[in-house]
């Protein structure tokens, strides 16, 4: 993972559909591109919202993380250490 560009959570914040064409999300550690998928048109999927971090929130969802298989990996969450 070293590799990948590092992305804040402010930079990740403002890829939620609505202040940058770009619509990411973030789930463990990566951040996903997801601004083509018609389930986040306009930066929503069903109560999730993108631009943040959704690890916490998949325990509440009706899939299993293997949906982030097909998503495009663009970077590495850069957190604060």
């Amino acid at each position: 993972m070293s590799d990948l560009t590092k992305i804040t959570r402010a930079q990740l914040a403002l890829r939620n559909g609505q202040d940058k064409p770009e619509i990411w999300i973030a789930y463990q550690g990566l951040v996903y591109d997801v601004t083509h998928s018609r389930l986040w048109r306009n930066g929503k999927h069903y109560e999730h919202w993108a631009g943040q971090d959704l690890t916490d929130e998949l325990k509440d969802a009706p899939h299993t993380e293997k949906v982030f298989e097909k998503l495009k990996v663009i970077g590495a969450l850069h957190t604060m250490a």
